[in-house]
């Protein structure tokens, strides 16, 4: 006999909170994304769009809420940083998805090669020279081309699945 279960369904015009529940079964990194403003004011924020989209050229792609109020800044700049958060960097992952009026204040990073800040003891870093901003409904697809790449080999991933953040179990 098979087991049987409540599979909850999204269909077009259904409550957005199902179609939220459901994405949030796929389980991601937490990146934040960060770039230096036109007026030289760091700007983040805390993005778990984040995926590969070439290995030659090497491209990636991240996604920017049109309302963050930094959205603006993000897809202007000529250079930003993915940094992918590790299990340590909670803090910083709940700080960059805040309004919190200085997300740097309290958190240690240095420029990086090309200005976009990059937050320390980060799991990896990806500086990139944007290469387009594409339409994505309530986001701008922003596309960077990676020009350096760093990763700390020790460190675990800062995951998030089912609103809740979670870490890696190995058998």
């Amino acid at each position: 006999m098979a087991a049987e279960f409540s599979l909850a369904e999204y269909r077009t015009g259904s409550d957005p909170r199902t179609l939220r529940d459901a994405l949030g079964c796929f389980a991601t990194g937490v990146t934040v994304v960060t770039a230096i403003s036109a007026d030289g004011v760091p700007v983040g924020l805390t993005v778990n769009s984040f995926t590969s989209l070439s290995l030659d050229p090497p491209l990636l792609l991240v996604c920017i809420a049109k309302a963050a109020t930094c959205s603006k800044a993000m897809i202007e700049s000529e250079h930003f940083a993915v940094n992918v958060l590790q299990t340590g960097q909670q803090p910083e992952s709940i700080r960059f998805s805040t309004r919190a009026e200085d997300r740097f204040g309290t958190t240690i990073w240095s420029p990086g090669e090309y200005g976009a800040p990059v937050l320390q003891e980060s799991l990896s870093v990806f500086e990139c020279e944007r290469q387009a901003v594409y339409d994505g409904g309530d986001h701008h697809i922003l596309v960077g081309q990676v020009v350096k790449a760093s990763f700390e080999q020790s460190l675990d991933p800062l995951l998030y699945f089912r609103g809740s953040y979670r870490r890696l179990h190995f058998d």
